[in-house]
């Protein structure tokens, strides 16, 4: 993936702010609690909330070059989804308002509660705001199976992006709403889910298709390596190498192939109006 001369200020680096710390007590485990939470579509205030740890202030420090250099990297993704949002919005007659990109080391606070590094990047509604801690990425490549590259976490964040778009325009507070009003089975809501997190799917494509459309930023195996990010996180691939076995009843983000699919389907597309997965799926 080729770099742009593109920056935005819109980035908290809070790596060496000494505001997180350990996690001290008990939850699930690191490879449960991201196959749940990872990519979450909802309010994850619930789960955020509820580790039941706490944190230990740790001293101020440096960041290495190379986290600079992650920092550097992550100012210009989220400045190319701004440009690219800003300008999709636009089209439609729409004004784009920018998500806040929060990078931590371990734990920090968000606006839905304390936000742990075990728990995968996530979008909170309520501060309008990604979360991510660098090291999910490890995780993502030693035990999901995904090869991860730039363009791997560009894929991550265009994801969490898509989550900001479908908050703004009102497609989570009304699935947050189903999810309260009692009138739904579990299984409907998991098929809810599905294609919340599908249509963040979409929208990844979708950023990628006019981004690189702008910049020219693609080299050869960038969409590669995010299909291959996409099919890793497949509630399939999570449950068989979790569990061992596959429950497609309780898929709550989508098979591997339907995340494929989905991003594809915004790539090639290049059309926000061809994102409606909740049509498609809750028939």
């Amino acid at each position: 993936m080729k770099w742009t001369d593109d920056r935005s200020g819109n980035v908290d680096d809070r790596r060496g702010s000494g505001s997180g710390g350990a996690i001290v007590g008990g939850g699930l485990g690191t490879i449960i609690i991201a196959a749940i939470v990872f990519f979450l579509g909802g309010d994850p205030s619930a789960i955020l909330s509820s580790g039941g740890g706490s944190t230990q202030q740790t001293e101020q420090r440096e960041l290495t070059q190379g986290e600079l250099q992650v920092g550097e990297f992550i100012k210009m993704i989220t400045a190319e989804n701004e440009e690219t949002w800003a300008k999709i919005f636009k089209d439609n007659g729409m004004q784009y308002r920018p998500a806040k990109v929060v990078l931590f080391k371990t734990a920090t606070q968000s606006g839905c509660g304390t936000a742990q590094s075990a728990m995968g990047p996530f979008y909170c509604p309520a501060d309008q705001s990604v979360y991510m801690d660098m090291s999910f990425f490890e995780e993502l490549q030693n035990r999901f199976g995904a090869k991860v590259t730039e363009f791997t976490v560009a894929y991550v964040m265009a994801h969490e992006m898509g989550h900001h778009v479908q908050n703004l325009l009102g497609t989570l507070d009304q699935t947050d709403k189903a999810r309260r009003s009692g009138r739904y089975s579990e299984a409907q809501l998991n098929q809810i889910s599905v294609a919340t997190e599908l249509q963040a799917d979409f929208y990844a494509g979708l950023w990628a298709r006019y981004s690189n459309e702008r910049e020219h930023f693609l080299e050869p195996g960038d969409l590669e390596s995010a299909v291959n990010a996409a099919e890793a996180v497949g509630d399939d691939n999570i449950q068989e190498r979790s569990q061992g076995y596959v429950n497609q009843e309780s898929f709550t983000h989508g098979s591997s192939a339907q995340r494929k699919e989905w991003f594809m389907k915004g790539y090639n597309s290049g059309d926000i109006k061809q994102g409606d997965t909740f049509s498609q799926l809750l028939r």
